[in-house]
């Protein structure tokens, strides 16, 4: 990191290092970055009372090229690049009447590179074992909160333990199946209500007679509310043709 003194009130330019390594976002994979900046203090009178400028300059524009670069992997180094430059070279004040800003440079070595393509490989590898994870749990959620298929699954997967159903039923009796947010609400909360009416009546002559009370409901239902609507008109007409 370099920074070039405005040659005011100041003998000459601070001294010039070398580049520096520091952090991305990825751990133990650095950026090397040269920085060339400037400062100035306004209105300062003999020495500094904030002791030398180049010193607080070199450490406020490496704080602030850290602080960028810790959002970004050595695999993006044209972002972190411009970056860090539009966050330095706007005037920095760390203390009243100092300024700073600069121009970054970054750099990234093979062995960086290499770790960081490393390092995203074992991400995104990491990434598809939870997703499969995930899918796997949702898979097992929805079959065994059917009871149907709950009893085949364990049959296929246990064919030694057919005894040991009734306690698997015990165990996961407040199970519910994995909830579908395409789905509409409500429309879930009938399903749910429906499975649960359809797993209190087992046999075939319980479900017939559910259905048929149900049928004969809709169909009261629906004459009630056209009845209803005839009365109301025939009463309205008859009233309309009756005397005084």
């Amino acid at each position: 990191m370099s920074l070039f003194a405005r040659r005011r009130r100041r003998p000459g330019p601070p001294p010039v290092t070398s580049g520096e390594r520091l952090p991305s976002r990825v751990p133990s994979v650095f950026f090397t970055v040269h920085i060339n900046g400037s400062w100035c203090v306004e209105g300062a009178d003999g020495e500094d009372p904030y002791g030398d400028p180049a010193v607080r300059a070199r450490s406020r524009l490496r704080e602030r090229a850290a602080q960028t670069l810790t959002r970004y992997t050595v695999l993006e180094g044209a972002a972190a690049q411009d970056a860090v430059n539009q966050a330095i070279a706007r005037p920095l004040n760390p203390t009243t009447g100092f300024v700073a800003h600069g121009v970054a440079e970054l750099f990234v070595d093979d062995r960086g590179r290499s770790l960081a393509l490393e390092h995203l490989r074992r991400e995104q590898e990491g990434d598809l074992q939870r997703h499969d994870a995930y899918r796997h749990l949702v898979f097992l959620q929805r079959i065994l909160a059917d009871p149907g298929l709950r009893r085949v699954w364990w049959i296929d997967q246990h064919p030694d333990r057919l005894g040991d159903l009734p306690d698997l039923k015990t165990a996961l009796g407040d199970l519910r199946p994995p909830h579908d947010s395409d789905r509409d609400t409500l429309r879930d909360e009938i399903g749910r209500f429906v499975d649960q009416l359809l797993d209190d009546f087992r046999s075939l002559q319980q479900r017939e007679v559910l259905l048929r009370a149900f049928t004969q409901t809709l169909r009261t239902l629906g004459n009630g509310a056209r009845t209803g609507s005839w009365g109301s008109t025939a009463r309205h007409s008859t009233m309309g043709l009756r005397g005084p």
